[in-house]
């Protein structure tokens, strides 16, 4: 079963960029054995779906809010997934999480079934 830590999250002026970070370990399975997405859930909200990309990384897919302006990555060697956010808004301020499955990518439709514990992201006017 493999673990997801992300990390990254902080606070940042609205039109400034971050990147966030998702380290997964302790899995048998080499980390190409699971596509990725990015979730977050602002407070009072239901959790939205942000982005996910594929096992291998050629195939990116985004959530209409983010579209444009964040980009999702990974390094398969490193075992890390990544995140960047370009141009935020107040409106991005939520809680990250990470997300692994080993047989669809994170979509809106369904998360998969590895989560993080989450990191903070605040946008301030």
């Amino acid at each position: 079963q493999v673990q997801l830590v992300e990390s990254g999250g902080g606070s940042v002026q609205a039109g400034e960029s971050l990147t966030l970070s998702c380290k997964a370990s302790g899995s048998e399975r080499p980390f190409d054995s699971y596509a990725m997405g990015w979730f977050r859930q602002a407070p009072g909200k239901e959790r939205e779906w942000v982005a996910g990309i594929s096992w291998s990384g050629t195939s990116t897919y985004y959530g209409d809010t983010v579209k444009g302006r964040f980009i999702v990555s990974r390094d398969n060697a490193g075992n890390t997934g990544f995140l960047q956010m370009n141009s935020l808004t107040p409106e991005d301020t939520a809680v990250y999480y990470c997300n692994a499955d080993e047989w669809n990518v994170p979509s809106a439709r369904r998360g998969g079934s590895y989560w993080g514990q989450g990191t903070q992201v605040n946008v301030s006017s």
